[in-house]
């Protein structure tokens, strides 16, 4: 009896300190994800942020990278990930220094894909992600629980699960930026192919529409791309809703503009852009 007491006992203890060190290892496996999370999305950052000062020598000098990095977690770290509003990034913007030539402001609104090969291969428009914030945070995820120290990049709010997820509330400020600091005739490409191309719930019509400053800004220009079959044009009643939208002191301008010659400019960039868009 003394003898199957003895078992129990070294049975018990066994149990004990493999659960002991199950739980270390976890501990462990999950530390070490967390770290690789925050080290992989900072050597992302820093990594775009140097490559675009490289082939950006107007703004290397005034621009620093790591310090980008450093205003850009303050944002975030530590928070709920859906309290973080758009204010946030105030300081993170203010940070970062960018010239951009006026009239060459090119916004968009479900044309992400056409827009970006069209500046990818050509310099007489710039969108918001061919800036340096833009271009750095393009497509990235992040996040942060309250009261953490760690940066996630998986499992945070989608972009209308919460108003205020770190993704959103960052979208929201650099495009309003982008916007405010317009100058001259911008233009922004918009979708043919929908019944109604303009939405006002979309950050284009919600914030870049609304922050173009009548002071520095002259005109926006509608570049509606459409296909053969499309039946949408700028007639659309869905442009009344931007008309009304747009400050009344800038002028307001439409133009129809054939899918076919926007993609025949993106495989020749020998075209000048005056006969693209």
């Amino acid at each position: 009896m003394h003898r199957e007491a003895s078992r129990r006992k070294r049975c018990l203890l066994l149990g004990v300190v493999v659960v002991v060190v199950a739980v270390a290892v976890l501990a462990i496996v999950l530390g070490l994800t967390l770290t690789r999370s925050t080290d992989h999305l900072k050597s992302t950052v820093i990594g775009r942020c140097e490559t675009f000062l490289k082939k950006h020598t107007d703004v290397s000098r005034v621009n620093d990278c790591e310090r980008i990095w450093g205003m850009f977690e303050e944002a975030y770290l530590g928070k709920d990930p859906c309290e973080v509003p758009a204010e946030a990034y105030d300081p993170l913007i203010s940070s970062v220094t960018q010239h951009v030539i006026c009239g060459t402001m090119l916004f968009w609104s479900k044309t992400k894909a056409m827009v970006h090969a069209f500046t990818n291969n050509r310099e007489c428009l710039v969108t918001l992600e061919d800036t340096l914030l833009g271009f750095v945070f393009d497509e990235l995820t992040w996040c942060s629980k309250k009261g953490s120290k760690e940066t996630f990049t998986t499992d945070c709010p989608g972009w209308s699960e919460c108003q205020n997820n770190p993704v959103r509330s960052f979208w929201i400020r650099a495009s309003a930026n982008f916007a405010a600091t317009s100058c001259g005739n911008v233009s922004a490409m918009l979708n043919g192919s929908l019944e109604s191309p303009f939405s006002s719930t979309s950050v284009f019509g919600s914030v870049e529409v609304t922050s173009l400053d009548p002071n520095n800004v002259g005109g926006l220009t509608i570049l509606l791309v459409s296909k053969e079959t499309d039946t949408t044009t700028c007639a659309s009643s869905s442009f009344q809703s931007l008309r009304s939208a747009l400050d009344p002191k800038i002028e307001y301008n439409c133009r129809e503009v054939p899918y076919n010659r926007v993609e025949n400019c993106i495989s020749d960039p020998e075209i000048p852009c005056s006969d693209c868009l």
